[in-house]
């Protein structure tokens, strides 16, 4: 019985993990991965690094200005 839980847990850990790094603004790469993959198969998937710079880009803009922020 004990090691039918450890999937339930490890569930639920990363659904917390990934929770707080939507909260904190990091997008999830291996969602948006899977999302390509099965919803438009065929088409090109962006690197990490790609689809960092466009979540970067579609959230705080690409016009170079400094973020107003006290911090």
């Amino acid at each position: 019985m004990e090691t039918n839980r450890l999937p339930r847990v490890s569930k639920l850990l990363r659904r917390i993990a990934q929770t707080a790094q939507l909260m904190v603004g990091l997008p999830d790469y291996n969602a948006y991965v899977t999302h390509r993959r099965q919803i438009h198969p065929g088409e090109p998937v962006m690197t990490y690094e790609e689809f960092f710079r466009e979540r970067q880009t579609s959230r705080y803009g690409n016009d170079g200005a400094k973020i107003g922020r006290c911090c």
